[in-house]
């Protein structure tokens, strides 16, 4: 008889990819079918491949890349968090406290940690990327957090790096899910430069044996413009305030008051955000508020807290069978309006865990 546990863990095994070559460690999400979407026992072996390499004096930089050419990393698998809702979400919220460990080991990574962000980098995708030392985006790069399409909020850490973005291009990022170009992504402030597609595999090759600086400054190029840069005067004119249906008001009165190029971008914008799960939308807003001056580890406790109370709600779960499951693309969200979600139900989804916060930060490990 077969030993299925022992199938299984090779099966997680193959889902991501750990091997040296000369003094780079290299992590490939090995998922192409799936976009490499992060599972959560990839975010396991990830934590503990590169723990190890930490210490380890024959590795000096490490290379995280996905398997096939449609992106590094979709994100999340939410599918898989679909049905774990469905049966009470316990094995998400585990999932979701090894992936924010690996998040925060990205971060203070000691060694150069190169992120390829080529082609879709989602979610997920972003936390495993973003948080790195030397991020590279490509022409290919499509890259956003579109949590409020499903339900759900920016988290990964994602939340932070959206509230430090040039003024208000993060909020409007987090609030209608927009895909980012690679340009996009050097505006923000989540990658750092821009390689062409096409040498990527020669700068992973010289990567094995040159300093990282050396190399991916010889494959550098000039990005191509940013839209988003521009488009950032009625960005900001419309998103400086706290309040969401304060928000939307702007940015459906904006085309109506002005004229030239923002004419209809504006308007655009606020179609999407309308189209999104009410509470999310409120819940990401006062989310990027409120991380402002936090570390990393504190964002990702207040996003883990804050994602515990997805779990039990209505929306999350409605926004994927909507998209991704019976994918009608109609979800029906509780409740249905801006204006029927209180400032009281957005300050319960940021109340105290008591013995379920995830403990990141030297304040909570102090106060454990």
């Amino acid at each position: 008889m077969p030993d299925l546990a022992a199938e299984t863990t090779a099966e997680q095994a193959a889902e991501v990819l750990f091997e040296r070559c000369g003094r780079l460690g290299v992590v490939t999400l090995n998922r192409p079918k799936a976009v490499n979407a992060l599972t959560a026992g990839m975010a396991a072996a990830m934590l503990d491949q590169l723990t190890l390499w930490a210490q380890d004096d024959a590795v000096a930089a490490v290379l995280v890349r996905g398997a096939g050419d449609r992106g590094l990393c979709a994100g999340g698998d939410i599918v898989a968090i679909y049905r774990d809702m469905l049966g009470g979400g316990d094995a998400t919220a585990d999932f979701w406290a090894v992936e924010y460990r690996l998040n925060l080991l990205i971060s203070e990574y000691p060694k150069p940690y190169v992120a390829f962000m080529d082609g879709l980098v989602l979610g997920g995708g972003v936390g495993i990327s973003a948080h790195g030392s030397v991020r590279i985006v490509t022409e290919r790069t499509r890259m956003g957090m579109p949590e409020t399409t499903i339900g759900f909020v920016p988290d990964v850490g994602g939340t932070l790096l959206l509230s430090r973005s040039p003024g208000e291009t993060g909020t409007h990022a987090a609030l209608t899910g927009a895909h980012l170009t690679g340009a996009d992504a050097l505006f923000l402030g989540l990658a750092d430069t821009f390689v062409p597609a096409d040498c990527l595999p020669e700068l992973a090759a010289a990567l094995e044996s040159e300093p990282v600086d050396a190399a991916v400054a010889r494959f550098a190029e000039p990005a191509p413009s940013s839209v988003l840069a521009a488009q950032q005067d009625w960005i900001d004119a419309c998103y400086a305030s706290d309040d969401a249906e304060e928000i939307l008001r702007r940015l459906q009165a904006f085309d109506q008051e002005t004229s030239g190029n923002a004419v209809g971008e504006a308007a655009d914008a606020a179609g999407t955000i309308a189209a999104k799960s009410p509470t999310a939308v409120k819940v990401a807003l006062a989310s990027l508020r409120r991380v402002r001056g936090l570390s990393l580890a504190e964002a990702l406790e207040q996003e883990y807290r804050v994602g515990l109370r997805f779990l039990t709600g209505p929306d999350f779960r409605e926004g994927i069978r909507a998209q991704v499951v019976d994918k009608d693309r109609t979800p029906h969200w509780r409740p249905a309006t801006l204006a029927q979600v209180s400032d009281d139900d957005v300050e319960a989804y940021f109340a105290p865990l008591g013995d379920r916060e995830l403990k990141l930060s030297s304040k909570e490990k102090n106060n454990a």
